[in-house]
């Protein structure tokens, strides 16, 4: 390591103090070589259009018992549920090839559905129900299958769309004839429903947060039954694609949802909000399956969706599967039953356990195979820099966000930290690497150059504390504040977590202990997960201990999340309530390196710009990095079509990722597992052709 020794000259300045002149700052490096992981697995790059195309195919065929109900006049004829041209899966890009009907996939989750409102807030319970229910304009889960230089969204419900020429304004052009699952028509009136009673009537948050923000303050205008535009200030802002998907943009039926608005005669946002609760069944979706059985703290079971507008090139209406299960238990039972084999599939996510879990399916007669992919899973602590009211701190939360916004105060905080011990804590082996923060090794666009990664030091941590006017006042072992700040009492910050997730919790008290060693007394906030987030979105805390949430791997992605490019773009730096940011100096320059970075089509020029980023962001510990670690897909041996070096998470959660409307199981594996079978969904629930 380098040593910087203080220059004399700050502290006779009265810049720093003479105790933390003497002491010595410990210079930053290059993050550490990541360990070398064998057991990774890459994936197969290929060019968007060899997924899929939109085209009209001669005929087109379903399951036998699905025509039972064309028989009885229960259903049309399958070639007027679908599109005029449905989106068909080429058959060279599925790993086993075009799959054969049949059979279920049975997931567990630990959380609980509040009800199908996903656009008015409410969560299905996650672990991929609401990926099941709900489709986008575009699609980025697959997206770790496209070679770098075809890296855009893949079509889905936009077909297709162009720039003007000056490039601010851009025309989407929606999928012909599909149709919602219980047969509504879906067409602009979705979508334009969804932009002006949804994203922009600030009394609606969606699940995810969307806001005018995520899609660059667009304006959006309809043209037609299949055509909208959306016009920019800036030329083109192509990261608005990435923004058009999950779950930015995935519009939800307009014939349901808007009678129940408060503008068009609902009685409020509340009554808006509960709508639509887990009870109700057969919720009209866009997306393959449809809910037909909910029991509280039990199983939700989705059927197959008779109008589902995707098809493979021997023209069979997809899904494969019939129906998807999800076991309403904990986050830890869903490993243990996929390696169990009685659940079919997991994100393998906790470190903790993949060593056991290795261990076990390496065995000749484990039911689940165990893939690992990139190192896509790192956690960070944020701190809080709004110093201007956003979420009403106390005065010892005020302090304490002064406190942040001092560079000095972070590099200290990173200091103080022992990365190498933090991931060892949850998990031994070669699996977890340091992370300095800001980009994620393994991202197109990650530097390591350009990447400044504070290394573990107590000592220069607490210099760097005193470079930030800190000193240990009372002799107890702990900073204090200084006099008339806080009553000049000890330095005290919360760190919010959630405690849903071992790790999370692994994580939270190593660097409790690690902080409160160097002199910083913490305390852990932790919350479960929806609570947690009422706390982020509305900047109700000092520092959050966060697992990334993508952008920092795809950057193309969510990019407004990196830094405050609007008002609640990133959860560190938030708006007050007056609507005001109160940016620090490189906050600005973050700003303006993505602002150019969206605004440029050069692909050279956009690296470039990231490896200035990364240096502004990383130099000035915005955030403050843990660690990083691959996750692991468990998906039962029997199931066919699960590309091969899937992330658990990059793009999207990998129930995305591997497509699961083409995923099928082989006749001879196919078990007896279905609970209604031959049936299809309706508001009373599962029916079958002659019922």
């Amino acid at each position: 390591m380098k040593f910087l020794t203080t220059v004399s000259i700050l502290a006779l300045s009265g810049g720093l103090s003479v105790s933390a002149a003497m002491a010595q700052f410990v210079e930053p490096t290059t993050p550490p070589a990541p360990p070398k992981f064998d057991a990774q697995t890459d994936p197969v790059l290929v060019q968007r259009s060899e997924i899929f195309q939109y085209r009209a195919l001669d005929s087109y065929s379903e399951p036998a018992f699905v025509s039972e109900f064309v028989e009885t006049g229960k259903l049309p004829p399958v070639e007027e549920r679908l599109p005029k041209e449905p989106l068909v899966f080429s058959s060279a890009n599925m790993p086993d090839g075009p799959g054969v009907y049949g059979g279920v996939m049975r997931h567990v989750i630990g959380g609980r559905p509040e009800g199908w409102n996903f656009w008015a807030g409410q969560s299905q319970g996650w672990g991929g129900i609401d990926i099941a229910m709900y489709e986008c304009l575009t699609r980025n889960g697959p997206l770790f299958t496209i070679k770098p230089e075809d890296l855009e969204p893949l079509p889905n419900l936009a077909k297709g769309w162009e720039w003007s020429e000056d490039g601010k304004t851009l025309t989407v052009h929606l999928i012909e004839g599909a149709k919602w699952s219980d047969g509504d028509p879906f067409d602009t009136k979705d979508i334009e429903f969804y932009w002006n009673d949804i994203v922009m009537d600030p009394s609606v948050t969606p699940v995810v947060g969307t806001s005018p923000s995520s899609f660059g303050d667009a304006r959006l205008e309809v043209v037609d039954d299949y055509t909208f535009t959306m016009s920019f200030d800036t030329a083109f802002p192509e990261s608005v694609l990435y923004a058009l998907a999950y779950g930015n943009f995935c519009p939800g039926p307009s014939h349901v949802l808007k009678p129940e608005h408060p503008k068009y005669g609902g009685e409020s946002y509340q009554s808006f909000r509960n709508a639509f609760p887990p009870e109700k069944l057969a919720f009209p979706v866009m997306g393959a399956w449809v809910p037909v059985k909910y029991a509280s703290d039990d199983i939700i079971v989705m059927r197959r969706n008779p109008y589902y507008w995707k098809v493979d090139e021997n023209g069979n209406q997809l899904p494969y599967l019939n129906e998807l299960h999800y076991r309403l238990s904990t986050w830890a039972d869903r490993d243990v039953q996929a390696i169990a084999g009685t659940g079919d599939f997991s994100n393998l996510e906790q470190p903790e356990n993949y060593v056991e879990i290795l261990r076990k399916s390496a065995e000749e007669d484990a039911p689940a195979r165990l893939a690992f992919a990139q190192r896509t899973i790192g956690y960070t602590l944020i701190p809080n820099l709004a110093a201007n009211g956003t979420g009403e701190p106390d005065e010892r939360g005020q302090a304490v966000r002064e406190l942040n916004r001092n560079r000095d105060f972070r590099i200290g905080i990173s200091q103080a930290l022992d990365r190498q011990r933090l991931g060892e804590a949850l998990v031994k082996g070669p699996f977890t690497t340091p992370y300095a923060g800001g980009l994620m090794p393994g991202s197109f666009f990650y530097d390591d150059a350009s990447t400044a990664f504070y290394p573990y030091s107590v000592e220069s941590a607490r210099a760097h504390f005193e470079a930030a006017g800190l000193e240990d006042t009372d002799g107890n072992g702990f900073y204090n504040f200084p006099d008339g700040v806080a009553g000049g009492g000890d330095v005290q910050i919360v760190i919010t977590n959630t405690n849903d997730y071992q790790t999370d919790k692994n994580l939270g008290e190593a660097v409790l202990a690690m902080l409160n060693d160097a002199g910083i007394k913490a305390s852990l906030n932790s919350q479960n997960v929806n609570d947690r987030n009422g706390l982020r979105a509305a900047g109700k805390f000092d520092w959050l201990l966060l697992r990334n949430e993508g952008e920092q791997f795809t950057v193309v992605q969510n990019t407004d999340r990196l830094a405050p490019l609007g008002k609640h773009s990133t959860w560190g730096h938030q708006a007050n309530d007056a609507g005001e940011l109160d940016l620090l100096p490189f906050e600005e320059e973050l700003v303006d390196t993505l602002r150019a970075f969206a605004g440029t089509r050069d692909g050279e020029e956009r690296v470039e710009l990231m490896k200035g980023f990364q240096k502004t962001y990383t130099g000035n510990v915005y955030t403050v990095g843990l660690t990083v670690y691959p996750g692991a897909l468990i998906v039962n041996k029997r199931f066919a079509n699960i590309p091969e070096g899937a992330p658990i998470f990059m793009f999207n959660w990998a129930e995305d990722s591997i497509m699961r409307e083409r995923v099928y199981v082989p006749e001879d594996e196919q078990r007896d597992l279905e609970l209604f079978p031959d049936s299809l969904p309706s508001p009373e629930g599962p029916v079958k052709a002659d019922g």
